[in-house]
């Protein structure tokens, strides 16, 4: 009887296959990577065709040890690592460590099922030497961009700072939208609404379209209320009733982008998270003694197909769930985008049938949140269109044109299991059944002053639609990407958007002066493509390699001789010391700009500032806070790497500091704390507590605003997504 070695990744691989397969089977786990390039050097010979350094990771040697000893026990090695680049690289970094004698031969599981066992036992396939070189290709371009950037990056500004190739597009990306919002120029317009009656059919309102039949901007208060005053004397008729049906479709199954994007959006998972969570769900759950099986299928990749036998599975549940009516005359069959590399399937559960009612009891909740969105998202995929009736009136009144819409749902379809949140391109409320006769009356004109809006910051899940968008990155490494400027400090999150720290805009800024190409989001994409295009075979890895680090080169060898040194540059200015007269430097630190006395030895006085698009220094004022109680001084608010705080301004003669209050008090009965922001020094999450810890351990990361509570009375109330809250214990008051 053939002996079997079967190498995955995880350990919880291990325990799931050992469910489907029998004795002439043994498992065994990598736990990811067991080879890469070495931590203290380069480990690339650029002179050699680019020949990789790959050695055995520190503390993976026991385990290398082990699987060396259990091959040589077996017939036949199976490689079961998965099926995308990086595990291509372990499975041939696997190969390398066995004797190559041995018959070694590559097992995909698209879905550990025993469904995905048998089929994938039933193709075992060579090891896929394009894709490892696609894999191999990157890890390298990553390392020649680390540490030919990095030590220069040291030198020049601050130790420790690093530059990743991808990273460095995505940082620009929000480097260059905070710069569209600061140049924005906020210009007020009003909006003319009004209230009508419809004879007894009840109220609607209806929005000021146009003046004289030309489309205008209302700039003034002075002008609305004169179209107010025009209004009342006018009389209301309606010019025109339409109706427009729509039958719109559901969304494809989640592809990794838009199951990142969803899970940002609806669960307030990280893209980090989101994918952490997926992975325990495709390499299995345990549902009941002995029985242990994954619950979706591969949860990285690019293609929006599904296995005829999922789709005819799905529309079955979707008979006996929901009647005949919410299945469409025939299967769903989405269309992937050029780009697709259509390697696996859609996210889908393994088995439709497992409904997450089913599988609740032996989920986590983070666990069961994902699985119930994928669950959804997949079923309805399969249900019939939502049918929606889009009502539009045409209202005249003079020389004014008003216009009203109003949606009425026909038939809810998809969406009465699941629904992508979008957001509407234009106000819809809830119409009266109008069909053009009724006579209208004007109850009410209405005048809201406006303001045109920046460009939003990106959140985690708008960034990685816009790298999707831009071809940046691939679905393996999103996640990766968006955490990775955010460990770095180059970027920070605040209330879920991303924005640039001064450190993320200085080594942004540096990167576009010395390394156009790095941080060029069309030369990073059309790079993605290349290494598709290896692991297809269309391309050589060493040449393309070969082309990149020519011009990279280049642009290296000008940046250690042209890059100034922040560290050290001094600008004197004419700006006095308030402290003793002198004048002061302009520095630059971690945190930005900055002045310090001239006198530093004696004084050391600094001063934040903001340096304006002319090239201006700006002082920031600071803001007094209350009195040093050590030496009396005044004590001011300072930032520094985890935010905000209070320090002595007679720094550094004294050296005072305390965490930054909100000036909200503390929301416990009885106690008179003050509410203080602080930042968690492992995630940097902001969030606020009681000053009188630890004899009180109140603490939220919701918004604290001003009370008093309208239930119990808590002279703070705090806000999140849209809705406040009373959070003194026993008082469940929340705004509708």
């Amino acid at each position: 009887m053939t002996k079997f070695l079967v190498i995955v990744e995880s350990p919880t691989k291990v325990r799931t296959l050992s469910k489907f397969l029998d004795d002439n089977y043994i498992i065994k786990a990598t736990y990811g990577h067991i080879k890469d390039l070495p931590e203290n050097r380069l480990g690339v010979d650029v002179d050699n065709g680019f020949e990789p350094e790959f050695i055995i990771i520190k503390g993976k040697h026991k385990i290398v040890e082990e699987i060396r000893k259990s091959s040589e026990k077996v017939d036949r090695i199976l490689i079961g690592s998965d099926p995308d680049r990086e595990g291509e690289a372990i499975a041939f970094h696997v190969a390398e460590i066995i004797d190559g004698k041995k018959d070694i031969r590559r097992i995909l599981f698209h879905e550990i099922t025993k469904r995905g066992v048998e089929e994938g036992l039933k193709s075992i396939t060579e090891l896929n030497e394009n894709k490892y070189n696609a894999q191999k290709a990157r890890r390298i371009l990553d390392r020649l961009v680390g540490y030919k950037i990095s030590p220069i990056l040291w030198e020049k500004v601050s130790h420790g700072l690093s530059a990743g190739r991808v990273q460095s597009a995505a940082l620009r990306i929000i480097c260059d939208r905070e710069e569209e919002i600061e140049k924005f120029v906020r210009e007020e317009y009003w909006k003319v609404d009004v209230i009508l009656t419809v004879d007894s059919k009840g109220e609607f309102k209806a929005s000021l379209e146009k003046i004289d039949g030309e489309k205008i901007k209302i700039t003034s208060q002075e002008e609305a209320e004169k179209i107010k005053e025009e209004l009342k004397k006018c009389l209301f008729e309606i010019k025109s009733v339409s109706v427009k049906r729509r039958h719109i479709g559901p969304q494809p199954p989640f592809i990794t982008s838009r199951l990142q994007q969803e899970a940002s959006k609806i669960l307030k998972f990280t893209p980090k998270k989101t994918m952490l969570l997926a992975q325990m769900l495709y390499e299995g759950v345990e549902l009941e003694e002995g029985t242990t099986t994954g619950l979706i299928t591969y949860m990285r990749t690019d293609s929006v197909r599904i296995s005829n036998e999922a789709r005819e599975s799905a529309r079955n549940l979707i008979g006996r769930f929901f009647g005949n009516e919410y299945l469409p005359s025939s299967p769903r069959i989405f269309k992937n985008k050029s780009t697709a590399q259509d390697a696996h399937e859609a996210i889908r559960p393994t088995d439709v049938n497992l409904t997450p009612e089913k599988v609740k009891p032996y989920l986590s909740k983070d666990l069961y949140l994902l699985y119930e969105l994928i669950w959804k998202r997949f079923v309805a995929s399969q249900m019939a269109e939502k049918i929606v009736d889009t009502r539009t009136v045409e209202i005249i009144a003079g020389r004014y044109t008003f216009s009203a819409k109003g949606d009425k749902t026909i038939f809810d379809g998809f969406a009465k299991v699941y629904e992508e949140e979008t957001e509407l391109e234009e106000e819809k409320g809830i119409l009266p059944d109008i069909d053009g006769s009724e006579k209208l009356k004007l109850k009410e004109v209405l005048l809201e002053k406006r303001y045109t809006t920046p460009p939003p910051r990106y959140s985690e899940a708008t960034l990685i639609k816009s790298l999707e968008t831009n071809g940046i990155g691939r679905p393996s490494t999103y996640a990766t990407i968006v955490s990775t400027i955010q460990e770095r400090g180059y970027v920070k999150k605040e209330e879920g958007k991303l924005m640039p720290t001064p450190l993320g805009r200085t080594v942004n800024r540096l990167l576009k002066q010395f390394f156009p190409l790095i941080v060029d989001v069309d030369f990073t994409a059309k790079m993605e493509e290349r290494l598709d295009l290896i692991e297809n075979g269309k391309k050589n890895w060493v040449k393309t390699l070969e082309k990149f680090y020519s011009v990279f080169q280049e642009d290296i060898e000008k940046a250690q001789k042209e890059m100034k040194n922040l560290k050290k540059e001094e600008k004197p200015t004419d700006i006095k010391c308030d402290k003793c007269g002198k004048d002061m430097i302009l520095k630059w630190g971690k945190n930005g700009e900055y002045l310090v006395c001239g006198d530093k030895k004696n004084c050391g006085r600094k001063r934040n500032v903001r340096i304006g698009d002319d090239g201006k220094i700006q002082l920031v004022e600071e803001e007094y806070k209350g009195i040093c109680p050590e030496c009396q001084g005044k004590l001011v608010e300072k930032s520094g790497r985890y935010g905000k705080f209070i320090a002595c301004s007679n720094y550094p003669t004294c050296k005072y500091t305390e965490p930054y209050s909100t000036g909200y008090l503390c929301p416990v009965q009885g106690c008179d704390g003050k509410l203080l922001e602080r930042r968690s020094k492992k995630t940097r999450k902001r969030f606020v507590s009681c000053s009188k810890y630890p004899t009180c351990v109140f603490i939220t990361n919701k918004e604290p605003t001003q009370g008093p509570c309208p239930e119990c009375g808590s002279p703070t109330i705090f806000t999140s997504k849209g809705k406040n809250f009373c959070l003194r214990e026993g008082c469940s008051w929340q705004s509708k």
